[in-house]
């Protein structure tokens, strides 16, 4: 079936696919540049700590700033739509100061590469994350928790550098700056005091807090249950995150992979919603746990998607992307994450939505599950392809970049 026939399919349930692919081309994902290098960063890690893994060596990892830049650059030209990036503190640009400042002195100008790098592509704008993992200087396996006053100020402190630097990225780019807090803190086996290690959170909190720039930057605090080696106790819980969020009047940050398996992400964001004028999401695929899996286009994806559209959120829902996958072309995976998530907002752009909240809200619910059923059934794919078309893209990204590895990813002995 063509567009032109789609387009007909979907008007006879009075849905405009013209509005929506307008709608979708405006829409901005943020694409974390973690996957292009397994999260190993520019400091010189060679393996991650802190609750964090990456499985898998399939062959072309970026070693470089210029080789993930290169990877990053070619990812984002197969990805349609508005793009933001999200970098994390690790990956500064130290040159000659490498090995002799640490986290907690770094400054804005060494991140002006990115800036560079993100107006050069058509960037919309920069996310920026402190990095509280893989650092010698976390204690016990803690960082803004920890009961050393000198590890905690050194976090600490990082915490308000990464402030610095985001306000310097939003101003630079000219667009907000959205910055995301999560810590890896927690035990492997039962404490003792599971109160006091979070009252120091939240002192840290606020005292990285303190003096930031409200106008250019959005605070941000994601929770998890658990991680690699703090298995039962982790500091920064839902719950705490969101009081936290909701007492400092800052955001409250959703990854999908971050809650127990019976929890949902998609039902979170409405409850959110009711509550916070901004919503913050990390679209990620567990498998079994906080695995990091690349984003597809599955159920949960599409209900997310759903929930972000039906409850006119776009403006208020802060998408980005978290995954990294080793075990696959990473270039192949930051596209089809990208993709994924383009695809479920699209698909929830192009359901009903104002005809089936009204037939529930009359309690037709008949009605309701025949409008749900029959939306599954119209020519999706042919919008989906009309909306790559006018982003000069095709299906098709997997010749591309396999022919990419081929030049560029299979030289890196």
């Amino acid at each position: 079936m063509s567009y032109q026939e789609a387009k007909k399919a979907y008007a006879g349930l009075g849905i405009d696919t013209e509005a929506a692919l307008a709608t979708l081309q405006r829409v901005p994902i943020s694409v974390h540049c973690w996957q292009g290098d397994d999260v190993l960063g520019f400091e010189g890690a060679e393996s991650l700590s802190g609750g964090i893994q990456t499985t898998g060596n399939y062959p072309g990892r970026a070693r470089t700033p210029e080789e993930l830049m290169a990877d990053y650059a070619y990812a984002l030209s197969l990805m349609p739509g508005t793009k933001r990036i999200n970098i994390h503190a690790s990956y500064a640009f130290l040159g000659d100061e490498k090995g002799k400042i640490d986290r907690d002195a770094y400054r804005p100008e060494h991140f002006a590469p990115w800036v560079k790098f993100a107006k050069e592509h058509g960037i919309e704008g920069i996310d920026f994350n402190p990095t509280f993992f893989a650092h010698p200087k976390m204690k016990d396996g803690l960082t803004l928790s920890s009961p050393d006053e000198a590890t905690r100020k050194f976090w600490v402190e990082h915490g308000k550098r990464s402030m610095e630097i985001a306000a310097y990225l939003a101003k630079e780019m000219n667009s907000l700056c959205l910055v995301n807090i999560w810590i890896p803190d927690g035990y492997k086996d039962i404490p003792a005091d599971r109160l006091s290690p979070r009252l120091r959170y939240k002192q840290s909190l606020d005292e990285i807090l303190e003096n930031y720039d409200k106008e250019w930057v959005i605070p941000a605090v994601e929770s998890k249950v658990f991680g690699i080696g703090v298995e039962s106790y982790t500091v920064g819980p839902s719950e705490f995150c969101q009081n936290y969020a909701a007492t400092r009047g800052i955001c409250s940050l959703l990854d999908n992979g971050h809650y127990h398996p019976t929890e949902v992400v998609s039902d979170k964001i409405p409850a959110m919603l009711a509550f916070y004028d901004k919503v913050a999401l990390h679209v990620s695929r567990p498998v079994r746990w906080d695995s990091d899996h690349v984003v597809i286009f599955e159920d949960e994806l599409k209900e997310i998607m759903k929930e972000v559209v039906r409850n006119d959120a776009l403006g208020k829902v802060k998408i980005a992307l978290d995954y990294f996958d080793a075990s696959i072309n990473r270039v192949f995976a930051w596209v089809t994450g990208q993709r994924s998530v383009e695809k479920g907002l699209l698909y929830a752009l192009l359901l009903p939505n104002a005809a089936m909240k009204e037939v529930q809200e009359k309690g037709e619910f008949t009605r309701l599950m025949y409008l749900q059923e029959r939306v599954k059934m119209l020519p999706f794919g042919d919008v989906w392809e009309e909306y790559l078309r006018r982003n000069g893209l095709e299906e098709n990204d997997f010749d591309p970049i396999m022919n990419y590895e081929k030049k560029i990813l299979e030289e890196r002995k």
